[in-house]
């Protein structure tokens, strides 16, 4: 690809509103003999090829990716790296979604009516999407998530210039300090995106520097993975409750984020505000709905933890192809910030 003689093959799609570029060719090959080693493995020998494909001029500060690998468990149908911003995460819920359509669509699995079950491995862990299929064609996904757990709850942060904040951070497939845009002045409504964006920064990296996190089984997604800012209502009743999720680098979830209600969700069970089986739905950003359920308690480690269902629709938006000429200074690409 360097010598511009590749070219790498995409499929678009969008969950709520962020996208979801879904590799289909031209990956060089990939190392690794569990999926947390392809993980290790692309970071360390192949983060090029992330900047060519999420960072301009062919993505944005935004863009969101799924890399398709071989599983390493049995049961699982097929495997996923996730890319972004800034590197790559652990788990995606919005990807989840667009993948498990996705794979009913291009026949990766036996299709079943009125519903396919699609075991996607991630690194985090085994998500078991379910797909509607109707006459064929496949329709709202539900994703079962990982054990989901709260990791610490009302933990205080210094963070400037806000002073002493309190926040809970959940897991969910990857850890998300949860808080109130209340808590620091802020309204998702009425506030400045700009300046939801850098408070949720200064949270980020506050709470990063002074709430040691670990992972019962697995060092590798024991890291603060982004900030969730809600309304402070818990999307019971009939009334969704909103959020915003700033993760990465910066980088703002147009969907209600899969992970971030799953993370929600534990936190919620936790403290005794969501009962096993009770709906709930989030809101995000653009107007977009997950839906959510509490479906068992488990255990996590030392953790008491929970599974969750997250449901919502994907949508395709095209499909691609990208190579670098090799005199092409930016080929390999860059990021304006805000």
């Amino acid at each position: 690809m360097r010598q511009g003689s590749g070219r790498i093959t995409t499929v678009e799609m969008h969950t709520g509103g962020e996208p979801v570029r879904i590799v289909t060719g031209g990956w060089p090959p990939i190392e690794g003999r569990t999926i947390l080693d392809k993980r290790r493995f692309v970071r360390a020998e192949q983060d090029r090829w992330r900047r060519v494909l999420m960072a301009e001029p062919r993505g944005h500060a935004d863009m969101y990716g799924a890399l398709l690998v071989e599983p390493d468990l049995p049961e699982a149908d097929l495997a996923v790296l996730f890319l972004h911003n800034e590197g790559w995460s652990t788990m995606c819920g919005h990807a989840v979604i667009a993948l498990g359509r996705y794979a009913v669509d291009r026949g990766l699995v036996p299709v079943q009516e009125p519903e396919t079950l699609v075991r996607i491995q991630c690194p985090c862990g085994l998500v078991t999407a379910k797909v509607t299929v109707t006459n064929g064609r496949a329709g709202r996904v539900r994703f079962e998530s990982v054990p989901a757990f709260a990791y610490a709850r009302d933990a205080v942060v210094l963070a400037d210039p806000f002073g002493p904040v309190g926040m809970d951070i959940g897991y969910g497939g990857a850890f998300y300090g949860i808080l109130p845009a209340a808590e620091i002045g802020l309204d998702l409504e009425a506030s400045p995106l700009g300046r939801i964006v850098e408070a949720a920064l200064a949270l980020k990296r506050a709470a990063a520097e002074q709430i040691p996190l670990s992972h019962p089984g697995e060092p590798d997604l024991a890291f603060l993975y982004g900030i969730i800012l809600t309304d402070g209502f818990d999307g019971g009743g009939g009334r969704p409750s909103a959020n915003i999720c700033v993760f990465a680098d910066g980088q703002i979830d147009r969907s209600p984020t899969g992970s971030g209600v799953t993370a929600r969700m534990a936190v919620m069970h936790r403290r005794r505000q969501v009962g096993l089986g009770e709906p709930r739905r989030f809101r995000s950003i653009t107007g977009a709905e997950f839906t959510a359920a509490v479906l068992a308690e488990t255990r996590a480690g030392p953790h008491p933890a929970v599974t969750v269902e997250v449901g919502g629709e994907a949508f395709y938006t095209g499909e691609a192809g990208y190579w670098v000429e090799p005199e092409d200074p930016l080929g390999e690409g860059f990021l304006l910030r805000r």
